[in-house]
C-alpha cells in the first residue's frame, strides 16, 4: 500500500517494504516512529533545499540509523552508530544492491550524528543527518511548514518524545562508554551516567606517550 505524508511517498518497492518488516521486528514505537519521521523530515529538507535523493536509499538509511541502540547490540563495543550502518549496509547486499549503493547508505547512518559533513557528501547522506536534525534537535524547525510538520507527526507521534529518546541513547551507550568520546553521546551519559567522566582531547594530547 502507498504512504504519501505531507507530500513524500515512501517508495512502494520490496526492498523498502522487507527493511520496514525488518525494523518493525527489533525496534519498539519509539524508535520505528522516530526512523520513519527522520524520513519524511529529511525528504522535506531535501526538496527545500533543492538536493536529490534515491528515496529508497534514503528510506532504509533513515530506518536503520538507530537499530544499533537496540537489545541486540548490548555486548558491542563500537559506536551505535556503526552498529547500525553496518546493519543497513549488510541488508542493502542481502537484498541485492550494488557495493557502491550500500556504502552510500552506511555512510548516511554512520555520520549521522557528525555535523558538518553529511552536507558536502551525496544527497542520500546528507538527508539521513537533515532528517535526524530536524526531529531531534529542531534544526530545520522553521524551514518546513506547520501543515508538513502536523503531517509528518500526525502519522508517527512523538508523545514525551524528548525525554524518551534522551533515555534510549543513553541506554545504548551505558556498557560501550569509551565509543562516546569526542561525539555527542559523551554529553548524554554526562547527563545520565552515574561517575561518568569523559575523556578530555586536550589532556589526551598532553598525556600520551610521546616525548614531545
Amino acid at each position: 500500500m502507498t504512504t504519501t505524508v505531507a507530500g513524500i511517498t515512501v517508495p512502494d518497492t520490496a526492498l523498502v517494504a522487507d527493511a520496514t518488516e525488518f525494523i518493525r521486528e527489533r525496534e519498539d514505537d519509539l524508535l520505528f516512529d522516530h526512523s520513519r519521521r527522520v524520513f519524511f523530515f529529511g525528504a522535506l529538507q531535501g526538496r527545500r533545499r533543492g538536493r536529490e535523493a534515491d528515496l529508497e536509499e534514503l528510506y532504509v538509511g533513515a530506518i536503520f540509523h538507530d537499530i544499533g541502540l537496540t537489545e541486540a547490540y548490548r555486548d558491542s563495543h563500537n559506536r551505535f552508530e556503526v552498529d547500525s550502518a553496518n546493519a543497513a549496509r549488510d541488508f542493502m547486499l542481502e537484498h541485492g544492491a550494488s557495493p557502491g549503493d550500500a556504502r552510500r547508505v552506511w555512510l548516511g547512518v554512520a555520520l549521522h550524528t557528525t555535523p558538518g559533513i553529511p552536507e558536502f557528501l551525496d544527497g542520500e547522506v546528507e538527508l539521513v543527518t537533515a532528517g535526524v536534525e530536524t526531529d531531534v534537535l529542531g534544526f530545520g524547525y522553521h524551514d518546513l511548514s506547520e501543515e508538513e510538520r502536523r503531517a509528518v507527526t500526525d502519522a508517527h507521534p512523538r508523545p514525551d518524545f524528548k525525554n524518551r529518546i534522551l533515555q534510549a541513547f543513553a541506554e545504548g551507550n551505558y556498557h560501550r562508554p569509551e565509543t562516546t568520546f569526542g561525539n555527542v553521546n559523551a554529553d548524554v551519559l554526562a547527563h545520565f551516567m552515574p561517575g561518568f567522566e569523559r575523556d578530555d582531547f586536550v589532556e589526551v594530547i598532553r598525556s600520551n606517550p610521546w616525548a614531545e
